[in-house]
């Protein structure tokens, strides 16, 4: 690695990047509101989704932390892209968090019209086709939202373990990718038989959640090691009479 790559790997992110991170993690596991706002609709075989359908009571709530979630991580992501320019898999790691952001809004605008797996007549509407375009697009955006997830873990882990730069990323980075990965392969059985489909949802979104803290962790932590002694960095210092010059300085 040039002098230069490992200079922007080791900048660090404003004060404000890792909370947003945290939040992000808050409000996108708002399902477990579920239980206390509309405990009629199916945890077991229902979408998380079907929370944010437009005839379900509190539907704007949970799609609302849909697309704050999706902002903030747009935020993260795209401040992390800036700040520390990162390449290879680590790029493309960012960048997945940055469309998963985009999608999880695309998911709060596509909302269905109804909850197909908790409502009969919904379900026989989804067959005749008499549901709207958002209906039909979400499953779209919500595909979109799991790949991008699961892309960004994939490749922050390689990223943090192949680097050894991200010590949090690279320890807790790869149970969660594994999680992850294995209840999205598990789901297309279960899609087949049409059983516990909620429940692995639900496990997927909690991980991705999960992940959004780990990385707000490790943005923080990152935050502590840039400004640990004997970090050396360059800025700029002003003398009486002369330009500014560029020297180099410990963090305090």
């Amino acid at each position: 690695m040039s002098s230069s790559e490992r200079a922007r790997d080791q900048g660090r992110v404003p004060a404000f990047v890792p909370p947003l991170a945290a939040v992000a993690g808050v409000v996108y596991s708002s399902w477990i509101l579920q239980f206390l706002l509309n405990p009629h609709l199916d945890a077991v075989n229902g979408y998380v989704s079907e929370l944010s359908a437009t005839d379900q009571p509190y539907h704007g709530l949970f799609s609302g932390c849909d697309f704050l979630a999706g902002a903030l991580s747009i935020t993260v992501a795209a401040v992390v892209l800036r700040r520390l320019r990162p390449r290879g898999w680590a790029l493309a790691g960012w960048l997945a968090l940055l469309l998963f952001g985009i999608f999880s809004i695309g998911d709060s605008l596509f909302a269905m019209d109804c909850a197909p797996n908790s409502d009969a007549t919904c379900a026989l509407r989804e067959r005749a086709e008499k549901v709207s375009f958002a209906h039909e697009f979400h499953s779209v955006t919500s595909t979109l939202v799991v790949t991008s997830g699961i892309v960004s873990l994939i490749a922050l882990t390689i990223a943090a373990r192949r680097y050894g730069r991200w010590p949090v990323l690279a320890r807790w980075s790869w149970p969660v990718m594994v999680v992850e990965t294995t209840t999205a392969l598990a789901t297309l059985p279960l899609m087949y038989f049409g059983l516990a489909l909620g429940v692995m949802e639900r496990i997927q979104v909690t991980v991705i959640s999960v992940w959004l803290f780990v990385i707000a962790v490790e943005l923080y932590t990152g935050r502590r090691r840039a400004r640990a002694p004997g970090r050396i960095v360059t800025r700029p210092i002003r003398r009486t009479g002369d330009p500014a010059v560029r020297e180099k300085a410990s963090y305090p």
